[in-house]
């Protein structure tokens, strides 16, 4: 019934029979759920250690790495509205069968270690809130997902609410965090708009963000979002969809990109300038609690917690479009929940520092970038696949740039990880 709503909803918009804000309603969503992926708890990891170590230097990776997403993003929601197919579904049928399943094996992979970081990160936040013990910490987090799973059996509309809810709790803790930090605004301006590294480390660290910010499930998944939620009956209303949901897009990119810089600029403000440079999350929240006080650490732990709910739901829903995609098999979500777990809970149990698996998470997601981006870029610059929604020249030139940026920055770390 709610997805009839939202058909007649958007077929309203796109006839003119609706006007204002509201002929936008029908279109938010799907950039929302997409944006989760862009907060999960690897960010914290990253942006906290980029922030105490080298106050507000690579604020600037932050911003250019959401430029790039609004991007990358947009293409995908295109794919999707263009084809009526997702990114792997696609891949599918213009690649070779051993590439398809090779881009299967490592799309598992990036969600593996996606899974990783979430679990880790809601169970680390349960253990700081509550001083429950990691493990118990991550079998409640493994309940919790399911929980939250169980709203896609209500409907899509009822999964956007409920990912939009968490996303909004995480922003209100980021904000009140950075009032209290209370910023300086001329370093922080000059850090958010003045490229440059001080070092090597300081290279690595953007590596890492870039990996945390711009996530490869990501990419697969808003394809699968958009492809059948508001169908276009011909080239002219599939335009407007894009453009509704370009609007969509920029709405949860800037929110993503707010909270990414929030906490870049917490550490920046409260760690870089006493002096301590804190690359562990449990640190993070006492030091929290004792220069600015215990109300902003209980934030830090709702905002970890929250993000890590929300992320580990979008993990499982990209775990699923990736199989379906690129090998035709489908297993019961439920199950493919219980199996992804898996992982996560031997290394808690197996009592790896966790701060220290967040940023190697996202080092290896980094990896993925470029086997989601790549085919992303080649299909929807195929004007035969995307037809009036082809990729105009300046952006299929833009989009190989960034393809080439993120595989150069893995090149590095590569080298630095074996040789370096």
């Amino acid at each position: 019934m709610k997805q009839k709503a939202l058909a007649k909803s958007a077929q309203d918009a796109l006839s003119g029979r609706t006007h204002g804000f509201r002929r936008v309603l029908p279109f938010l969503g799907p950039a929302f759920i997409a944006a989760v992926a862009y907060i999960d708890p690897g960010n914290f990891a990253t942006n906290i250690a980029s922030g105490s170590q080298y106050g507000y230097l690579l604020l600037w990776v932050v911003l250019f790495s959401n430029l790039m997403a609004v991007l990358i993003q947009s293409m995908s929601a295109k794919l999707g509205i263009a084809t009526g197919k997702n990114l792997p579904e696609v891949a599918r049928e213009q690649f070779p069968k051993p590439v398809s399943f090779g881009l299967w094996i490592q799309g598992e992979l990036v969600v593996i270690a996606t899974d990783l970081a979430e679990f880790i990160g809601t169970a680390l936040g349960l253990y700081l809130l509550f001083g429950i013990p990691l493990f118990p910490s991550a079998i409640i987090a493994a309940i919790g997902s399911f929980a939250i799973l169980e709203l896609q059996r209500r409907g899509v509309r009822s999964l956007e609410a409920g990912i939009t809810g968490l996303v909004f709790i995480v922003v209100i803790a980021f904000g009140i965090q950075v009032f209290f930090a209370n910023p300086e605004m001329s370093p922080l301006l000059t850090g958010l708009f003045t490229p440059r590294f001080d070092d090597v480390n300081s290279v690595l660290l953007a590596a890492g963000i870039l990996g945390a910010t711009v996530m490869p499930h990501a990419i697969y998944l808003h394809s699968a979002l958009t492809q059948r939620r508001v169908i276009g009956r011909n080239e002219e209303e599939r335009k407007k969809i894009f453009r509704f949901e370009f609007i969509d897009i920029v709405i949860a990119m800037v929110i993503a990109g707010a909270i990414n810089a929030s906490m870049l600029i917490i550490a920046a403000s409260t760690f870089f300038y006493n002096g301590l440079v804190v690359e562990d999350l449990g640190v993070a929240f006492e030091q929290l609690g004792i220069l600015i006080g215990p109300f902003a650490a209980i934030l830090f732990g709702i905002g970890l917690l929250t993000a890590g709910l929300a992320s580990s739901t979008v993990g499982t829903m990209s775990g699923d479009i990736i199989m379906q995609g690129f090998i035709r098999r489908r297993i019961p979500i439920y199950l493919r929940r219980l199996i992804t777990v898996t992982p996560p809970l031997i290394i808690i149990a197996m009592g790896i520092d966790a701060t220290k698996a967040l940023v190697m998470s996202q080092i290896i997601l980094s990896f993925g970038i470029a086997f989601a981006l790549i085919p992303l870029v080649l299909f929807t610059s195929n004007r035969k696949l995307m037809g009036g929604l082809v990729n105009k020249k300046i952006t299929t030139i833009i989009a190989w740039g960034i393809s080439f940026v993120i595989i150069a920055l893995n090149i590095f770390l590569l080298y630095q990880y074996f040789l370096g």
